[in-house]
């Protein structure tokens, strides 16, 4: 047992300076905001190892989900001043309940590897074009939340680290779990775990949810970061990013991508 807390002191002590580090800072609020954003990247990248580092496949749809999530709980604040701590969740399995729908047809008919890659960041566009044109909820204007006057951005800080310390635990589960097993066989060879008698769509399909559910929840926080919805936040630059942060750090590796996100992303 002293082996085993011993070897997860270091962790323990990066968390620790993590909780402190809004302190160490004295809450300025620009240096605040920088960390944030490394911490926001450092969740999108430990989620999008899921899907990738133990699944393989190459999903650049991190801009859809993130859009999904913050509409959905820009526009419940907006219009019925519902609060983004549920907001955050609804827009979560919304941006899942897409995948989904998207990613049954697409696994169905056997599209994989680079070709799912473009399919997946196409998404990102057509959302993108279809918010903008949508009025009821989209518009080519910015709706502005107004919620800066009462959360500063050290709430932000500490809610991504929640995320992240939540997805880290996660991902040690998935990795020593069966489910972990089969999503790593799909990885190395999807033809040989069908004959072995795994469900690859299934399995897929599972790790599909859980990445697009985790990103659609970090929506929230982004829209509110930001201040604003706008069909922009459907980003394809940033669906690029958790890719090369999560293949730097990587493939199936659980510090690998966010530690890439902490050095990199700063």
């Amino acid at each position: 047992m002293k082996i085993k807390a011993y070897r997860y002191l270091p962790y323990v002590v990066i968390t620790a300076v993590l909780m402190a580090l809004p302190a160490l800072l004295g809450f300025n609020a620009y240096y605040v905001l920088i960390a944030t954003w490394i911490l926001f990247y450092a969740v999108l990248v430990t989620a999008w190892n899921i899907i990738y580092g133990f699944a393989g496949q190459i999903d650049l749809a991190a801009g859809a989900y993130i859009g999904l999530g913050a509409f959905t709980s820009g526009t419940l604040f907006i219009r019925w001043d519902i609060t983004p701590w549920i907001g955050m969740f609804l827009g979560g399995l919304i941006a899942a309940g897409f995948a989904i729908l998207i990613g049954y047809p697409t696994f169905r008919f056997g599209i994989r590897e680079v070709w799912y890659a473009l399919a997946s960041l196409a998404i990102v566009k057509v959302l993108e074009r279809v918010f903008t044109v949508w009025e009821e909820i989209g518009g080519p204007e910015e709706r502005y939340l107004g919620l800066g006057r009462f959360w500063g951005y050290d709430l932000y800080y500490y809610i991504l680290l929640m995320f992240l310390i939540t997805l880290l635990a996660l991902n040690i589960w998935i990795k020593s779990s069966k489910l972990g097993c089969y999503l790593m066989a799909v990885r190395e060879n999807e033809e040989a775990a069908e004959m072995l008698g795994v469900d690859t769509r299934k399995y897929k399909l599972k790790a599909l949810f859980i990445y697009a559910f985790i990103t659609g929840i970090v929506g929230g926080p982004f829209a509110c970061i930001t201040g604003y919805i706008h069909p922009s936040h459907f980003d394809m630059w940033i669906s690029s990013q958790v890719a090369i942060l999560g293949m730097v750090g990587g493939v199936g590796s659980i510090f690998g991508p966010p530690i890439t996100a902490f050095i990199l992303v700063s």
